[in-house]
């Protein structure tokens, strides 16, 4: 009897253990896609994996800058779903591949000012859900139910149809929005499932190719291409503005599903991708593995907080990884920069990099939580440098746009070499060089006199390009001098110090100067003029990122800080014309462009870094939400959101390339980095309130921080940082 009690016990507790097991907790439910959507976010909600050649989501059919994306959350017209998209830029490109279903019950024509006729549907986001990797509509016009998935290559669509007779699907090539325009199209019919061909299209990036392969897992029952075709004699249309539509009588509840599968390189490119990636017609399981996918890039940090704060943080950590963008095929195919065949041999050849934007912040967050894939990235860039010569400026579907100013790619690579990334370090050397060292007019003058002159009559970006290229060439110095070349690395270390050329000791500001060393005149500190790169003398002030000390003592720590204070409270006037990149304005700090992310961190160089703290908690409260207008301007490839993970852990890259993370205030109670090597690294806030945004102390590993920044070193060999959060500073 003694027995059998204690046997019951245990199965009891056993069962109350099971009950009480805790559930993992998905990171996927805290993102929300439509973050960006609206406002100056420019993002789109559609479906993607990390990373992937795909982007496949909604276009409102509508042009202008709201809807560079394809998507506008205030409106509600959706003229199909394309597959390539950008995230968060200022550029209208891609939108390849228009899919649409409609039906005999869409009668409505929604724009009937457009020049060519192309059905649209009324949708709700009462009806509209979507996830990572996932998404889904009820196209109201036609009471068809849309759903979209991906894999890295290949776009799963799944129709969802009412009974009708007249039931039809439509792809377009010819479909454009903003600065996108089709150049060559053709669509072939191979069978009565499959249709191949491509888009040939020109835009931001100047020669776009994205061929296709398609199949439908219902037979074609009618079939119209134009321009109009003898289907009996020719099964291939071209021109530019390819279109294919198919009917289909379908039963009520009925799905028709469609695979498109895509290739920079050639129609065979993709086939294999499709047959690589999505031999099968299971929907579910295509969105069960996109999640899978997004679940495991999101787990590389686990925090802790309110339900708020997680959904803020998944949603930017999975903005981080939209971009880059896959460009090679399963077998390493793909079009180079060169419009040449190229293979990528033992990497993915990546392209989409606004490294403008993303040398800031981004990258080293890669380096931190998926420094493989920092490897491909490494390669791509010299990739592109051995097919053009030069490493990525803005690259993207196989082009360089040159896009924006300084050779940032430097700074990524040679922060990657110093932080133990495998590379040929030779070749990433030379390709530095060679960037640092290319034969334009402007690097022709910035050689000659030590900052680029102004333009009379275009003014050029004078000052920020000067600033920028002294920042790559401290990285190019500092690589030389790694490798033990002495003589280039006294060169870029002079060049470093450029920035001093246009240091105005009156006004304290950078300035730009003509050919003979005359300051140009008159000056406004806060104007916008085209001698600073979509900024103002305010925004680029701070910009030495290699030698803010320098900078400091140039002109005092007391006027440093004096300066620092003024940027947060010198408010624009109402009179003041603020251009559409001048967005989450602190006084002339503006977060919703990149230049000046770094400057809260500054405080860290003077006697009072409390007052960085409390700019720091500001912009995460008040510059970020989970809602659709989620960002205070262009999310921009991952920097905007690389800013807010970084800040909401406590820490920051203020120079990029050195391998030092200067402290800030955690907003976070709790976070774990799951570093790839299989250590962690857990960033703790003690006492932490909305209301305690100083720092009272920092322990690293048990021990005080003496210091006021933490190292990459420190971050992979794992351990703990623990701060000590307060209100009010004694």
């Amino acid at each position: 009897m003694k027995q059998l009690s204690i046997l019951l016990l245990a199965i009891a507790l056993s069962a109350c253990t099971k009950k009480e097991a805790p559930k993992t907790e998905k990171l996927t439910q805290y993102v929300n896609t439509f973050v960006g959507t609206d406002g100056p976010g420019n993002t789109y909600p559609g479906a993607v994996v990390p990373f992937g050649m795909v982007q496949l989501s909604p276009d409102n059919g509508i042009g202008g800058w709201d809807r560079i994306a394809g998507y506008f959350w205030p409106d509600s017209t959706i003229a199909g779903f394309s597959h390539t998209h950008l995230s968060g830029t200022g550029a209208g490109d891609m939108y390849d591949l228009l899919l649409f279903p409609t039906n005999s019950r869409f009668t409505d024509d929604l724009w009937p000012d457009q020049k060519a006729y192309r059905p649209y549907s009324k949708f709700s986001h009462e009806n509209e859900e979507a996830s990572p990797g996932y998404y889904k509509v009820m196209l109201e016009s036609s009471e068809i139910e849309a759903e979209l998935t991906t894999t890295e290559r290949v776009g799963m669509h799944r129709y969802t149809f009412p009974e009708n007779a007249e039931s039809k699907i439509i792809l377009d090539l010819g479909y454009a929005l903003n600065w996108d325009a089709p150049t060559e199209t053709t669509i072939k019919i191979e069978n009565d499932h499959t249709i191949s061909g491509v888009r040939k299209s020109t835009g931001w990036a100047k020669v776009q190719h994205m061929f296709f392969v398609a199949e439908f897992s219902k037979p074609f029952e009618n079939i119209v291409l134009t321009p109009e075709a003898d289907l009996q004699n020719n099964s291939e249309v071209g021109g530019k503005n390819a279109r294919f539509e198919t009917t289909f009588k379908t039963t009520e509840g009925e799905q028709i599903l469609v695979k498109i599968s895509l290739s920079s390189s050639s129609v065979e490119g993709a086939r294999k991708n499709l047959q690589a990636e999505l031999n099968h017609w299971d929907f579910d399981a295509v969105r069960t593995e996109a999640d899978k996918k997004w679940e495991e890039q999101l787990a590389s940090i686990k925090i802790e907080g309110s339900d708020y704060q997680k959904e803020v943080f998944y949603t930017n950590f999975y903005h981080l990884f939209l971009t880059p963008s896959l460009l090679s095929d399963v077998d390493g195919a793909y079009k180079g920069a060169d419009q040449k065949p190229q293979v990528a041999k033992g990497f993915k050849r990546y392209d989409t990099f606004s490294l403008w934007d993303t040398y800031r912040a981004a990258h080293p967050l890669y380096t931190i939580v998926c420094p493989n894939e920092v490897q491909n990235m490494i390669q791509s860039m010299l990739a592109h440098y051995d097919e053009t010569g030069l490493l990525p400026v803005w690259s993207m579907a196989g082009n360089e746009t040159n896009m924006m100013i300084g050779y940032h790619a430097v700074p990524v690579i040679v922060d990657a070499y110093f932080k133990g990334l495998p590379m040929d370090a030779e070749q990433a050397y030379a390709a530095c060089r060679a960037s640092g060292m290319n034969k334009t007019e402007e690097m022709e003058l910035y050689r000659e006199y030590g900052y680029v002159p102004f333009n009379e009559e275009g003014e050029n970006w004078s000052v920020s390009k000067t600033l920028e290229y002294a920042y790559d060439d401290w990285c190019i110095a500092q690589f030389a001098k790694a490798l033990g070349k002495e003589q280039d690395y006294e060169l870029f270390a002079q060049r470093a110090d450029n920035w001093n050329n246009l240091y105005d000791e009156k006004t304290n500001f950078f300035r730009a100067k003509d050919v003979e060393g005359n300051f140009l005149e008159p000056f406004v500190s806060k104007e916008y003029t085209n001698v600073y790169c979509e900024s103002n003398a305010w925004h680029y002030l701070f910009a030495a990122q290699h030698n803010i000390k320098g900078f400091r003592d140039l002109m005092g720590k007391e006027r440093f800080t004096e300066l620092l204070d003024s940027m947060f409270t010198y408010y624009p006037s109402a009179e003041d014309e603020l251009p559409i990149f001048s967005t989450g304005m602190i006084g002339q700090y503006a977060h919703g462009n990149e230049p000046s992310h770094h400057v809260p961190f500054l405080y860290n160089f003077t006697d009072t870094p409390e007052k960085g703290q409390k700019y720091v908690r500001e912009i995460i409260d008040t510059q970020y939400s989970n809602k659709p207008d989620g960002y205070c301007g262009n999310e921009d490839c991952g920097q905007m959101s690389a800013w807010y993970v970084f800040a909401s852990l406590g820490f920051y890259p203020v120079n990029p390339a050195n391998g030092i993370y200067y402290l800030g205030s955690p907003s976070l109670d709790e976070a774990v980095i799951n570093l790839p090597n299989g250590k962690t690294f857990t960033v703790t806030a003690k006492n932490n309130k909305p209301e305690n945004v100083y720092v009272k102390s920092v322990k690293l590993n048990g021990r005080i921080l003496k210091n006021n920044f933490i190292t990459h070193q420190q971050i992979i060999e794992g351990g703990e940082l623990v701060f000590d959060m307060i209100n009010v500073l004694k």
